[in-house]
Formats: structure tokens, sequence, C-alpha cells
């Protein structure tokens, strides 16, 4: 069982953030009911939201300097939240209503993939797709 890490500290005990197994969905679990139990705020993008993507490789991709749809992909208006924020010429969005964060719990708790497995599209490339940028 984890607790709160030692810098985090204060008068009170540290709490338990779960008690589940260690896999990855279950870490990914943890981290969200911590944010949720700490009231952590995040940027927006984290949260379902409106966004402009077109499909490649089985996953939604934003438009951008670096690229945008190619002959046959189609820009469209979907409902997605980012379940990792990185670059965003290789990191995906995903389909998503989760708009707090205990949708987002909900949400995690129900999918087969990670919270980073799905939406790397550097992943897709190359073992190396990220060193060769």
């Amino acid at each position: 069982m984890l607790s709160r890490p030692a810098a985090c500290t204060d008068s009170q005990p540290a709490r338990p953030i779960a008690s589940r197994s260690s896999t990855a969905s279950s870490s990914s679990t943890d981290i969200w009911q911590y944010i949720a139990r700490e009231e952590i705020e995040l940027p927006s993008i984290y949260y379902a939201h409106k966004r402009e993507v077109f499909r490649r490789d089985d996953m939604w991709l934003a438009a951008g300097d670096w690229g945008g749809p190619k002959r046959g992909e189609t820009a469209e208006t979907r409902l997605v939240r980012y379940r990792t924020v990185g670059d965003m010429s290789c990191t995906g969005a995903v389909d998503s209503r989760a708009d707090t964060v205990e949708k987002i719990v909900t949400e995690i708790a129900a999918s087969r993939l990670t919270e980073r497995g799905a939406t790397r599209a550097d992943d897709r490339l190359s073992e190396t797709a990220m060193e060769d940028r």
C-alpha cells in the first residue's frame, strides 16, 4: 500500500493511496485517486474537451505545424482527452466524456489500455523514434 511521499507530510498521518495490485492500470488509478483526494488542480487538456483531430494508426491526432491529415484522413471535432501529455506531434488523444477526476478514475477502471499505452505515436514508428527526432 502506498502512502503520501515524505516531502508532502504535514501534521496529519500519511494516508494510503490505494490497496490495489501493482498493475499499470491500478497505478494510474492510484495516481488519479491521489489527485482527487488532494484536490490537485490540473491543466484542462487532461479532461475531456472538444478538439479537431484526425485518425491515424488507431489514434486521434491533432493537426499542427508538424503535420496534419494525409490523403484519405479527415479532420473532425471530437470529445477527447489526453491520457498523457507530451509533444503534440507524437501524442494521441482518446475518445472520452471524462471531464472530472472522478469520471477519469471510472474510465481507467473500465479500460483495458494503460493511460500511456495506446497514445504514443512514436512507439508505433520504431523503437528509437523519440531519439531519432
